[in-house]
C-alpha cells in the first residue's frame, strides 16, 4: 500500500464516511464511486492531483497531508490545517523566533 493511498483510507476512517459517500461528494459518478475510491485506497489506481485536492478539500485536509510519508509530519499537517488564521499566525510568529517551546 503506498503513502497516498494510506492516507486516503485514515482520513475516510477518521471522518467516518464511506468510499462511495466520498467518491459522489467528490465528483465521481455514483455508479463507480465506491469501487474508484477503493482501488485509490488499495494502490490499484492512482488518482491525480486535482482530485486529492478534492478530497482534501471534502475531508478538510490540505493535499499535501496525503502526500507526507512519516505519520508524524501527516499529523502535523492535519493538526496545522484545523487551526484557525489567528491560531496559524501565532504558530507561525513562534517557529520563525525559534520560540516554539511555548
Amino acid at each position: 500500500m503506498s503513502t497516498l493511498s494510506k492516507r486516503i483510507r485514515e482520513a475516510r476512517l477518521h471522518a467516518g464516511i464511506s468510499q462511495e459517500r466520498l467518491g459522489i461528494q467528490i465528483g465521481i459518478d455514483p455508479a463507480s464511486a465506491s469501487a474508484r475510491m477503493n482501488r485509490y485506497e488499495q494502490g490499484t489506481r492512482i488518482p491525480t492531483p486535482a482530485i486529492v485536492e478534492r478530497i482534501g478539500a471534502e475531508l478538510g485536509l490540505p493535499a499535501a497531508y496525503f502526500y507526507a510519508v512519516k505519520d508524524e509530519e501527516a499529523r502535523l499537517l492535519r493538526w496545522f490545517y484545523r487551526l484557525t488564521l489567528e491560531e496559524r499566525a501565532k504558530m507561525m510568529q513562534k517557529v520563525d523566533s525559534g520560540n516554539i517551546s511555548d
